[in-house]
């Protein structure tokens, strides 16, 4: 079969989809709606974009329900550079190095965040330098490369343990980021980490980041 014959045939079939949903797709064998959702077709609002052409019909499902406030806040959790949205809270240092055992970081991490086998957590490059565009065997670091603690927390928050991520405590993280910060000699060990501890940690490489205001073309940064 040639190549344009498959187009072709693909094609019709694709314009049949929505005729054989339309004519009891969902009917069982007897002539029943069998069980599922059930799929309709509507007239599309007119003027709503492509949809909204002169006979145009979108469809409508018959599954699933808006997502309500709550569900939205428990995911509506970001947190960027200048901390807004950092949850109450604190945590010590102390206690991160026991977070750091109980969640397991120390299989990925080594118990100073420097031993792996998984991603390198500590390390600075003397005199804070950024030399990762000459040297390619660099591994990057909270310390050496990381530009905000704030955005640390977040990702922490969001994504660790791997395998069980979101189940550590806001108090937990506080603890667990003072953790990472003191590996890196950022925090010293009886430090008391929270929000505003995270807002004030000047990350070393904090500078080497700019926002990207490009608005297309050839400009470089």
């Amino acid at each position: 079969m040639s190549r344009a014959t498959t187009v072709r045939r693909l094609t019709a079939l694709a314009a049949l989809l929505p005729v054989l949903v339309a004519c009891g797709a969902g009917d069982g064998a007897d002539g029943n709606p069998a069980d599922g959702p059930t799929v309709t077709m509507v007239p599309a609002t007119p003027g709503e974009g492509s949809a909204g052409r002169a006979g145009a019909v979108e469809a409508v499902y018959g599954f699933g329900t808006p997502a309500a406030e709550s569900q939205i806040a428990a995911w509506d959790i970001d947190i960027g550079p200048d901390g807004a949205g950092l949850p109450p809270g604190q945590g010590t240092v102390e206690e991160g190095l026991e977070v750091w055992v109980r969640h397991r970081c120390i299989l990925c991490h080594g118990p100073t965040g420097r031993e792996g086998p998984n991603d390198i957590i500590a390390g600075r490059i003397p005199g804070d330098e950024f030399p990762f565009a000459n040297d390619r065997s660099l591994r990057s670091t909270v310390g050496n490369y990381w530009p905000y603690a704030t955005t640390l927390f977040d990702y922490t928050r969001r994504a660790m343990p791997f395998d069980l991520p979101g189940t550590m405590t806001d108090e937990e993280v506080y603890a667990v980021v003072g953790a990472m910060l003191y590996f890196n000699d950022l925090l010293p060990a009886d430090a008391v980490v929270d929000s505003a501890t995270v807002v004030d940690t000047h990350m070393p490489t904090r500078n080497r980041f700019v926002p990207d205001n490009r608005t297309g073309g050839p400009t470089i940064r």
